[in-house]
């Protein structure tokens, strides 16, 4: 796909099921990574568009997984920067590829949920033009709230053209 800061972003398959699913587990030390088997069903699913970050070492420093949904909106579904890797501008790489992945299926329409005290993804979220639609009481496993946070997408077209 593209590459920044000797990386490299690519569409991730099956292949990376183990790699990716152990990167969540490092991302993910509260507990709220997903098991193995959620990976799967993601990375098997027609309806996924899923993204790795590869560095310069060869080895995955990041990853989102999104989804269509069956009203057309996408979902991301996670999105983890390996700890040694971040405040490098790699999730907000990642977050622009997938976007212009899911406007290419003609979605039109994404949201995701962050947890209220997640400031740092807040902050590339709004900056990325996500809006705050709803706090989700209780919708962590332990306990923490979350927050709605939808963008338009732009059709293919009209983003080739700036």
């Amino acid at each position: 796909m593209r590459a920044f800061a000797q990386a490299t972003v690519q569409i991730m398959t099956i292949d990376d099921l183990n790699v990716c699913w152990a990167l969540d587990q490092r991302c993910f030390e509260d507990g709220e990574a997903y098991d193995r088997e959620t990976f799967k069903y993601l990375l098997e699913s027609k309806q996924t568009s899923a993204l790795k970050l590869n560095t310069s070492g060869g080895g995955m420093g990041g990853f989102v997984v999104s989804m269509v949904e069956p009203d057309n909106t996408g979902h991301i579904i996670t999105l983890g920067v390996a700890p040694e890797c971040r405040r490098r501008g790699y999730a907000r790489w990642l977050m622009c590829e997938v976007e212009r992945a899911l406007a290419k299926r003609n979605v039109n329409l994404v949201r995701l949920e962050v947890r209220v005290t997640n400031h740092a993804a807040i902050k590339l979220y709004e900056g990325l033009g996500y809006t705050r639609v709803e706090r989700l009481p209780i919708y962590y496993t332990n306990g923490d709230d979350g927050y709605l946070m939808v963008k338009g997408l732009e059709p293919p077209e009209i983003r080739k053209s700036r």
